[in-house]
């Protein structure tokens, strides 16, 4: 459920939903985009022209894409993460000792973003990239981070956002939710079994501050086939915290 600002303004508004079309369609011609957001095809084209005009899109042909530009802001914000630097390092390593997908999240806005992924020698192809954004109850990342806050933030986080399913495995209730996020506060790891794609399980650790802080949370992912057993519930757990104390003392010390 998303939470209505006051005084908005409609043009911004409108910008960032056209952006947003034309990343959803992959591209698309103003007739296409037109359809797919319900605005006249003259007001499209003129937001169009203006972006192009900015270089925030890339004109080829009769289409529309969304512009390399974007990649400077976007570095620019990781790059004023405290956790980014710090973080890459460790889980290069920790992909290359465990042949896996390695990831950080951080929370902004109530949902999750992964600002670095990196690949072990047998990790597996996942669709989502550095960038995208995710609700945070339906991955082990996520939850790792919403142990870490108040009841309160969890809260307004769940009213914002809901709870939605992406599998048939995802907890979708407040409570079984709250059940959970204390069990991970009380053994230090979350766990992802199939909750966000199938077929891919995760676990996942916070990073916090010397003050507590939750500044974002790290994971190993894989198929469900190598996630078993002693490994999924015992040797991941043991390298995903031993990162995590890494991280947190070189924040700590840096």
């Amino acid at each position: 459920m998303a939470q209505s600002a006051r005084n908005t303004v409609k043009s911004v508004e409108r910008t960032f939903r056209i952006i947003g079309g034309l990343q959803e369609l992959g591209g698309a011609g103003v007739t296409e985009l037109s359809t797919h957001l319900d605005l006249p095809k003259s007001t499209v084209h003129n937001y169009l022209s203006t972006l192009e005009q900015e270089a925030y899109v890339v004109k080829v042909d009769d289409q529309y894409r969304i512009g390399l530009r974007f990649l400077e802001h976007g570095a620019y914000a990781r790059n004023q993460s405290q956790i980014f630097e710090i973080a890459r390092p460790e889980l290069d390593r920790l992909a290359n000792e465990t042949g896996e997908l390695c990831n950080l999240l951080v929370e902004e806005h109530g949902k999750g973003t992964y600002l670095y992924r990196t690949r072990g020698e047998n990790a597996v192809r996942v669709k989502e990239h550095v960038g995208n954004r995710v609700c945070l109850h339906s991955t082990a990342l996520g939850k790792a981070i919403l142990a870490h806050l108040s009841e309160e933030r969890v809260d307004e986080i769940i009213e914002r956002h809901g709870l939605p399913a992406t599998t048939d495995r995802t907890v979708t209730d407040r409570d079984e939710l709250s059940e959970t996020l204390a069990e991970i506060r009380e053994r230090g790891v979350a766990f992802d079994d199939e909750e966000r794609l199938s077929g891919l399980r995760c676990v996942a650790a916070p990073v916090l501050s010397n003050d507590d802080r939750v500044l974002g949370a790290i994971s190993v992912s894989g198929p469900s086939h190598r996630f078993e057993n002693e490994r999924f519930r015992e040797e991941l757990p043991k390298r995903v915290l031993e990162t995590a104390n890494v991280l947190e003392l070189n924040v700590t010390y840096s």
